[in-house]
């Protein structure tokens, strides 16, 4: 498996393969530089033995947008198998299998279909799906074994999460009543907009440049103000009703502030109004 690795879920892919003893190759960038096509290809050049891809299409440690349909192409044309994680960008971002190729897609009832989280799923190609009869390390995760099942039973083999399937069912209705995917990707990209804009006012910085960024999370440099810690940064905005992410950068003290989900009326003007607020008493304390 050849993992390019530019945030915490793409080295969390990396960590799978070594708990599975697959072999593995990374392609290791900074944490605000996105995935380079051309890397892909030299590494798939040198090593005959990749047979894989793994590519995180967003990867919301930074939140930057990797060039899916430039390595898909890339896969491809060497013959190679590429597995997408879309956890954070399928519903908003879009991916057309006819266009792309690859052989699996993995996502989730939570994210950007707005259901609640507990159910993953796997877009797969038939003719791959085929080939996986007896790969998979695990009983639970074995997606041949639950295909077969499903095809012979129409049931899951083991009980399902009836709730969440009900509630998932419910969010891809409101999905379609919204007008799918060319809606949900532009209310998303108005809430980045606003929200970088926003609190560029307030004199925080994006840590991404736009062209990388995509509109589902945002993480922005932390105030510079020496009494600032996350903590009680969090706490503050929280009492104004809006709860932020912490920074999962290695090397910077950061902050990351979400653009999906219903945000309700006030949305993300409601967020940049309570992050203003709690700056403006951090500033009156000094």
């Amino acid at each position: 498996m050849l993992v390019p690795q530019n945030g915490a879920y793409c080295q969390r892919i990396a960590r799978m393969c070594n708990y599975l003893g697959r072999k593995l190759t990374t392609i290791d960038y900074a944490e605000n530089a996105q995935v380079l096509p051309t890397d892909v290809e030299r590494a798939l050049v040198a090593d005959p033995s990749i047979t894989h891809v793994a590519l995180v299409h967003c990867e919301t440690s930074a939140g930057i947008l990797n060039p899916l349909a430039e390595v898909a192409e890339v896969v491809a044309r060497h013959d190679r198998r590429l597995i997408v994680d879309a956890m954070s960008s399928f519903g908003a971002l879009e991916i057309d299998a006819r266009r792309t190729p690859f052989d699996a897609l993995v996502a989730s009832s939570g994210k950007c279909l707005e259901g609640p989280p507990g159910m993953g799923f796997v877009i797969v190609r038939r003719a791959a799906l085929e080939r996986c009869e007896g790969n998979c390390h695990s009983l639970s995760m074995d997606l041949y074994d639950q295909w077969v099942y499903m095809q012979k039973t129409t049931q899951w083999r083991f009980t399902p999460p009836t709730h969440i399937v009900a509630a998932f069912d419910a969010a891809i209705a409101q999905y379609l009543e919204e007008g799918g995917l060319s809606a949900r990707a532009a209310r998303y990209a108005r809430n980045c907009r606003t929200l970088i804009e926003g609190l560029g006012a307030l004199g925080l910085r994006s840590f991404l440049p736009a062209a990388i960024q995509a509109p589902i999370i945002v993480t922005f440099h932390a105030p510079q103000d020496p009494r600032y810690t996350f903590k009680s940064f969090y706490n503050a905005v929280k009492a104004h009703g809006y709860i932020l992410y912490p920074g999962k950068l290695t090397t910077l003290e950061t902050f990351r502030v979400g653009c999906m989900g219903q945000l309700g009326e006030r949305g993300i003007a409601g967020a940049v109004e309570a992050v203003g607020k709690v700056l403006a008493q951090m500033r009156a304390a000094a």
